[in-house]
């Protein structure tokens, strides 16, 4: 397959995955510039009408086709920014230096978005390459902050609704299922992120002469962090599970089919690297995953990280959490609730600073409405296998704005195999789902006219 404007797939994904567009760290700015021009250039040699906006903070990539009122419009959003590859150690090859093996190209990015945006822009230059024309307007969306919970693309979206205007919205930036069937995702969940800092000596002190009296921040730290759970994995913060909306029996049956379908527990375990799972009872592992609230920690710290032992009280800690909240969970209400919790769980003798995080709301679309019909219409013809409905639980705090400022829904079509190590070293994308998503976008385009 050799595209105008795109040349084969594989190098044009290669090409792609070869910037560094790091949107958390400020010195790779001029990557996610020259990563935005890259999109631009291409979405314009395969003929749309391209242009890279600049916000506070990284670009945002709009590419649109003439518009025409007799037709639907399609937005299709999705970002250019990637996670930091840290640890650096774990990768087999350099993380910007793609490299396909096995059926896999792996490089940060090849999943989460990159692989999975670049199908769609080349399945509409394939129809393009072989019709002329295309079966609906077409609206390209591609911004560089997703990672960092798109702190800028609600003010763009405002400032160009008009040019937005669109009937529904497609979006690839979720997985299949395990054993790499095709999934539509109708429900992911929010987020709010927190850090504590708990402060006490005003500097490090001898272990040996001040242990015993002085709060150790170290300690105070860990204790909040137990307080969080009770033994079974349920969040004790008060109010924590007063908004969940419960499960709908047609939710429980898709999530027992995706089980079924799936491995269930033994293919999550192997997946995960783990001998044993753990969580709420009275929900299954896919329903806690999808469907069910959580209080995570991300990272701790304090005090000696050294070889060796340095006897020292730390005179400061910290911790960074993440919620993942599920419909209709506020995260301003949740980091609210949370703060007081932990302010009194604070025992005299230290002080608690909170930095409050991105926050997105989490999103739930209708699978069986006719757009989500067709959605699942065009993975099936893609992918050779009816597509299994599930809730996931990662979190793309835009959806509800698109909701709130374009008007319309969001459908979740994912090309990334469910071990593609998103966010972790050797990320990975199946080859076959890449060229599969090319195929998929022309169906889903088709599908959509009516």
């Amino acid at each position: 397959m050799d595209l105008v404007g795109m040349g084969d797939p594989l190098e044009a994904l290669s090409e792609f995955l070869r910037f560094p567009s790091i949107s958390t760290q400020p010195e790779h700015a001029p990557d996610l510039q020259a990563c935005a021009e890259w999109l631009s250039e291409k979405l314009t040699a395969i003929g749309l009408t391209a242009t890279v906006h600049p916000t506070p903070g990284s670009p945002v990539v709009f590419a649109s086709t003439p518009r025409d009122p007799q037709k639907r419009t399609v937005l299709i959003y999705g970002h250019y920014d990637v996670q930091p590859p840290d640890p650096l150690e774990g990768w087999t090859t350099p993380p910007f230096e793609p490299r396909i093996e096995e059926g896999r190209i792996y490089a940060r990015g090849a999943a989460d978005n990159k692989g999975q945006i670049l199908a769609h822009i080349l399945g509409v230059a394939e129809t393009l390459r072989e019709k002329g024309t295309l079966p609906v307007n077409v609206i390209f969306l591609i911004e560089g902050e997703e990672e960092i919970g798109s702190p800028n693309l609600a003010d763009f979206l405002r400032e160009h609704r008009e040019e937005l205007a669109c009937d529904l919205v497609a979006i690839s930036d979720t997985a299949m299922a395990p054993g790499n069937k095709p999934a539509l995702t109708y429900a992911l969940r929010g987020i709010a992120a927190m850090e504590l800092i708990v402060r006490g000596p005003a500097r490090d002190l001898h272990s040996g002469l001040f242990g015993g009296a002085v709060a150790n921040p170290a300690t105070v730290v860990a204790r909040l962090l137990a307080s969080l759970h009770d033994a079974e994995g349920r969040v004790r913060i008060p109010g924590f599970y007063d908004a969940v909306r419960p499960l709908e029996p047609w939710e429980r049956e898709a999530a027992a089919s995706l089980e079924k379908a799936s491995g269930g527990d033994e293919a999550i375990k192997e997946l995960a690297g783990v001998a044993e799972l753990f969580g709420e009872k009275d929900f299954t592992t896919i329903e806690r995953i999808g469907a069910r609230p959580t209080a995570e920690v991300n990272g701790i710290g304090g005090g000696y990280h050294g070889a060796g032992t340095k006897t020292v009280l730390p005179k400061e800690a910290f911790a960074k959490l993440t919620f993942r909240l599920v419909a209709d969970q506020d995260p301003a209400v949740i980091l609210a609730a949370a703060e007081e919790y932990l302010r009194n769980q604070t025992p005299p003798g230290v002080l608690l600073e909170i930095i409050t995080g991105h926050a997105g709301a989490s999103y739930q679309s209708d699978p069986n409405s006719p757009d989500g019909l067709a959605a699942r219409k065009a993975l099936s013809g893609a992918f050779g296998a009816e597509p299994l409905l599930l809730r996931d639980g990662g979190s793309i705090p835009i959806l509800a704005t698109l909701k709130e400022i374009l008007g319309v829904d969001s459908y979740l079509l994912g090309l990334a195999n469910s071990d593609s190590r998103i966010h972790s070293p050797d990320e990975n994308m199946l080859v076959e789902n890449f060229l599969g998503g090319i195929c998929m976008n022309r169906i889903l385009l088709q599908e959509l006219a009516r």
